[in-house]
Parts: structure tokens; sequence; C-alpha cells
């Protein structure tokens, strides 16, 4: 009963650390309450190892410390379920996500428990580190706690599109049956009344890269799905099953390396269009530096 206290006030800000990083989006996932109720379960299996860590070390008990990694290496089999999960449930969308993005939301849930482990594992340091009266303690293991997810919740935020291109508005056009957006060909649609729905409702934007780190990392195929997935999941599509003509599209220019995105949203508002493309995020395994190497900044 030496460390009850320790152990209690860390597996509850770890477990806290993982209820404010679990919060459904427009992204509509993971589901509520079922898919809620497994990721806090396994948050608070995460908390209770990073808080029982310290004491086994203080204790000396360096074997049940080995144990402890070994139990928290387990945590990467929820990258394989959220993989499975979202892969099944990919046939269900009616503008894919992508292999590229399923991986990274996939990697986004496996840290989260790492997450908790640490907020807890920080909050017990701190409870032993600050003894003496309860109500003392519990203010400096709060403060610490808060700290800890704030300063977490800020080094897992990746980058976004309008932090690596600027966005813009432009205009598509159609030379005959092909959809064009300044001098690159889209797609070709063939139905007069799919050309006119175009022509009334349809928006294009330019994304354009602000560097050849970002020219590079918009060339990949999994981020341009991103973004095509996650503005109309924002915005809503104007299309139902089978409607392939209005599937959003993203196109490259080979010259610029500029983007260009041309849907048919459910609402004709410009403004949470750009908004939409802005907010996108970054994928981890699109990010591409070239100007780190030799060659690259050659090309420069």
């Amino acid at each position: 009963m030496k460390y009850i206290f320790t152990l209690v006030i860390a597996t509850l800000a770890g477990f806290s650390a993982r209820l404010y990083m679990l919060r459904r989006d427009y992204r509509q996932y993971p589901s509520y309450p079922q898919g809620w109720a497994i990721h806090l379960f396994v948050g608070f299996i995460g908390a209770a190892i990073g808080a029982v860590i310290v004491p086994a070390v203080m204790e000396k008990e360096y074997s049940a410390v080995s144990f402890l990694i070994l139990a928290a290496s387990q945590f990467r089999e929820v990258r394989n379920v959220e993989r499975a999960t979202l892969g099944a449930m990919e046939s269900t969308e009616m503008v894919k996500r992508g292999t590229a993005y399923i991986e990274g939301i996939a990697r986004v849930f496996e840290a989260r428990n790492y997450l908790a482990i640490w907020a807890a594992l920080g909050v017990a340091i701190v409870s032993e580190v600050f003894s003496g009266a309860i109500l003392w303690r519990i203010a400096v293991c709060a403060a610490a706690g808060a700290v800890m997810v704030l300063l977490l919740s800020q080094l897992m935020r990746g980058q976004r599109i309008g932090d690596i291109a600027d966005v813009e508005l432009t205009k598509l056009q159609f030379d005959e049956a092909l959809l064009k957006v300044e001098d690159t060909v889209l797609m070709n649609v063939g139905l007069p009344s799919a050309r006119s729905v175009y022509r009334e409702r349809g928006l294009a934007a330019k994304i354009i890269p602000k560097g050849p780190n970002a020219k590079a990392t918009l060339a990949n195929l999994g981020q341009m799905q991103a973004i095509a997935h996650d503005v109309s999941s924002m915005v809503g599509v104007y299309m139902d099953v089978g409607e392939q003509e209005f599937i959003p599209m993203v196109r490259r220019n080979p010259a610029s390396g500029c983007l260009y995105i041309v849907m048919v949203p459910s609402e004709d508002d410009q403004d949470a269009f750009l908004t939409a493309i802005r907010h996108v995020p970054v994928l981890e395994g699109a990010v591409r530096k070239p100007l780190t190497s030799v060659a690259g900044k050659m090309m420069d």
C-alpha cells in the first residue's frame, strides 16, 4: 500500500489523457460507443503500465520493469486492428480513404496509447518527488498531468495542407467532353447532363506547394487521395452510388507540381471548400524532404 496514491493518481492521469485524445470528428471514427469502449480500455491498461513502472524501479524490481515494457510492446497490435477495421469499412465510403490514409490513422491510434503511458509515468514521477500533504500532491500531479497532455498533444500534431501550400480558387472548363483546370486535364465527362452539373455547381481549387519539399510531399498518391476524401467528408459531395463522374478528382501538373481538385459539393460555399482543403492533414507516410539530400540541394 506504500505506493497506492501514486498508482491511482498516475493511472487516472494516463486514462484522462487517453480520453482527452479520443474525440470523434468528420472522419467518423472511432464509432460511439463501441469504438470508445475499446480504446478507453486499452488506454487504461497503458496508463496502469506507466503508473507501475516508477514503484517497480524504486523497489528495484527490474524483472517487473522488463515485463511491463514487454506488455507495452503489445500495443503494436492496436495498429493492426485499426488497419483491418478501416480496411473493412473502405468499401462503404463514397470517396475512398486510400491505404496511405488508413495506415496513418492506425499509427495515430497506436501512438496515443503510448502517450497515455508517458502521461502516467510523468505523473507517477512527480507524485514520488513532491511528497507531502495529499492535497498538495494532488494539485502538483494535476498540474503536471495537464502540462504533459498538452505538450504531448502538441508534439503529436502534424502539419496540414495549409502549412505547406497555398490554396486558391480557380476555374474549371470543358474542352468538348474533357474537364480541365488551366492546362491540366482531369477526366472525360461524357454525359451532357453531368457536364451541365459541373458548370452550375462545380468548384475547382489550385494547391500551390511552398517549396521543393512540399512539392515532393504533394506528389504522393496517398496524399492526393486523402485530400479528395477529407474534403468530401467535410463539405459533402453531390453524388450517389455509381455516379463515377461526380467523384472528387485530384490531379497534378507535372511541370509546376501544383495540384488541382475539382468536385461538386453538396452546398455551394467557396470559403468552406477552401478551408476544408487547408485543414486536410499531411500524411506522415507522404512527407518527403529532398532538400536534406546533396542532390536535392543541388536541384534547389
